[in-house]
């Protein structure tokens, strides 16, 4: 039996076409105030998700927690979820060269770069762990490992020592307990939450002073582009508005908060990217702030005639 979260949520975004709407996008999105309190919602925030990616910040704030030391690129790249250019590989490499361990010891699945432009240079050479947008995250999650002794060769299995850790951190940071655990794409363990529970996690992880937690997004905020890479979202808004943190999931799943501790958390039903750019112009124009995000127009030859356009009421 297929367990399923309370429906796909809210219409978040439509497509127009002469007027007409032609498409919508549904989903569930929550902001939440500098004082963690919710301000705005849509969709069925307290249904189950999976958060994807976007809780790796999360899990590098496990490892930091128990005894990773790396410099803040290293630090950035154990969160990341990169395009594989030749700068985030040699990155990769040099937390491995840290526990002196090579590549065949990662156990992720087997990719060849995320990134389009990484992707057509890399050609047709086989895909590899390394290559894989997850390598960063892995290859700290061995050296974590390395540091406190624990086994390496089953580091995913949700019962390691290395995956209690990171179970213990995201619960605490979210204030839900975990029930449901899978596998994500990159073969990590994957827990369920609802979009309220993640963003409650990012605004904790945003406003702490654990000197953990502020290490973790202080690296991220200094190398956006280890985060993602040239031209991804999350990489150019973060590049573009001082104090944001982003981070982005497979399965559109998305996350941002400011210094202050606003923060949004969304989740769009059917895994598409394109409602993402008028949401985040949407959010962070209520939030004041204009990110200089172009609209998604929709085409009939080389006329406009439409718009992918935010529902949200802000």
């Amino acid at each position: 039996m297929t367990a399923h979260n309370s429906g796909f949520g809210e219409v978040l975004v439509e497509v127009t076409r002469a007027g007409l709407v032609e498409s919508e996008h549904k989903g569930h999105l929550v902001i939440l105030g500098s004082d963690g309190a919710v301000s705005f919602a849509a969709g069925d925030i307290d249904a189950n998700i999976f958060p994807r990616s976007t809780v790796k910040a999360l899990q590098a704030s496990a490892m930091a927690r128990h005894g990773l030391k790396l410099s803040p690129e290293q630090l950035a790249m154990a969160q990341s979820s990169h395009s594989g250019a030749p700068e985030h590989l040699e990155v990769v490499r040099s937390i491995l060269a840290l526990a002196r361990l090579d590549e065949s010891y990662l156990r992720n699945a087997q990719d060849r770069p995320l990134g389009t432009a990484e992707r057509a240079a890399w050609g047709d050479n086989p895909a590899t762990r390394l290559a894989h947008n997850c390598s960063g995250k892995h290859a700290a999650m061995l050296l974590t490992c390395v540091i406190n002794g624990w086994p390496l060769e089953n580091y995913l299995e949700p019962t390691h020592q290395l995956q209690q850790a990171i179970i213990d951190e995201i619960t605490t940071l979210s204030g839900r307990a975990i029930d449901i655990i899978t596998a994500d794409g990159c073969g990590a363990p994957l827990f369920a939450m609802s979009t309220r529970s993640l963003a409650t996690a990012i605004h904790a992880i945003t406003v702490s002073q654990d000197p953990v937690h502020q290490e973790v997004l202080a690296a991220a905020r200094a190398y956006p582009f280890m985060l993602a890479g040239k031209g991804r979202t999350t990489t150019v808004m973060m590049e573009r508005i001082p104090g944001l943190y982003m981070k982005d999931g497979i399965e559109a799943v998305e996350v941002f908060s400011l210094t202050d501790g606003r923060t949004c958390a969304m989740k769009i039903a059917d895994g598409g990217l394109r409602p993402f750019a008028p949401l985040n112009s949407a959010v962070l124009a209520s939030w004041g702030i204009d990110a200089q995000i172009e609209p998604v127009l929709i085409y009939g030859g080389s006329q406009v005639v439409g718009e992918v356009k935010s529902r949200l009421h802000l």
